[in-house]
């Protein structure tokens, strides 16, 4: 990570990630306890981390939780490398519930040994039947006008028009992937200017609804098309408050000079403790390297009273914003797959 443009496509390989973690959040009906409540967060935050979450999230989804159900459903799933009986059993559970991103990875997949030998229960729900299932539904929230329906009803079929109108009903995933399809070269517009506009527009409209990527690609707008260093500097530390770990990434490196792009001020004590924050990413050897390395950077220039305060400090942060710190939900392969 040694560049800005390096920032910037990390992003771009996260935003797939974080869009649907965003949608299917809240479509979980069963009433938790707090102990239960506690341990389905505590699953999600491993799992998003790339750590072992089996335990913690069998409690919830244990409890008919639908939200946990799903992703102890991937959690098997990426354990075991196929569609087994127990995770077939979570995730039609979760799609009982309708949760639509079980019912996309059930029409994505296939039923396992029983469809493959041709000798499933005469009840057996097969995969073109939970994507009619996929379609009908999104379909008929789309016709509500519902903000989540209307967007995935565009990544089923593809229709720009649904976009628009998710992005304008408010819902901030469709607000950042039209300034992207814009930005990309999609629409039409009279005059440049125009298409420039309504990119700004629509990455900001996301920022602001909580969209941390989108709260860094806006910074990246203002930075790259009018330098107003003050507004690039709040984007980029709300998108780090709200827990994303390439603006961690990004912030920390700032406040160390290790990478100086937006003028925040030398302040190593800052930089070692968002640093050491993004320790807990050990379930990615690749990225643990990264920061380790700039862990000894940083901590080379400091005092050991300086260190002592830096870990004062990440505490410090962690009670502010107690949102964990993740690359947001893996699942962009099936979702990609949709469209």
């Amino acid at each position: 990570m040694n560049s800005l443009h390096h920032f910037k496509a990390r992003i771009l390989w996260s935003t797939v990630i974080f869009s649907f973690y965003a949608i299917f959040t809240t479509n979980s009906f069963a009433a938790l306890s707090p102990d239960q409540q506690a341990a389905k967060e505590r699953g999600i935050m491993l799992y998003n981390q790339y750590k072992p979450a089996e335990t913690e999230l069998r409690i919830a989804a244990e409890a008919g939780d639908a939200e946990a159900q799903f992703y102890l459903a991937e959690s098997l799933l990426n354990k075991n490398r196929q569609m087994t009986a127990e995770a077939r059993n979570l995730l039609e559970a979760s799609a009982t519930q309708g949760n639509l991103y079980a019912i996309i990875r059930l029409s994505k997949g296939d039923g396992g040994f029983c469809e493959i030998t041709n000798n499933c229960p005469t009840d057996f729900k097969k995969q073109y039947e939970w994507r009619q299932d996929l379609f009908l539904t999104s379909k008929n929230l789309a016709a509500k006008g519902d903000p989540e329906g209307l967007y995935v009803f565009y990544r089923i079929t593809g229709k720009p028009e649904f976009l628009v109108r998710s992005a304008e009903a408010g819902f901030p995933i469709a607000q950042y992937w039209l300034a992207d399809r814009y930005r990309n070269g999609e629409g039409f517009f009279w005059l440049p200017w125009q298409r420039s506009q309504e990119i700004e527009r629509w990455f900001k409209a996301a920022a602001e609804k909580g969209n941390p990527i989108a709260m860094l690609k806006y910074a990246f707008i203002v930075y790259e098309d009018r330098g107003d260093m003050a507004v690039v500097r709040h984007w980029v530390e709300e998108s780090a408050k709200a827990g994303y770990q390439n603006s961690v990434a990004l912030l920390a490196a700032e406040y160390a000079h290790l990478r100086t792009y937006f003028g925040f001020p030398l302040n190593l004590v800052k930089a070692y403790g968002l640093t050491s924050l993004l320790l807990v990413l050990d379930g990615r050897g690749g990225e643990l390297m990264f920061v380790q390395d700039d862990m000894v950077k940083i901590s080379n220039q400091m005092s050991p009273e300086q260190i002592e305060q830096g870990k004062a400090f990440a505490l410090q942060w962690q009670i502010a914003h107690p949102r964990p710190i993740s690359s947001f939900p893996r699942n962009f392969a099936l979702l990609d797959s949709i469209l």
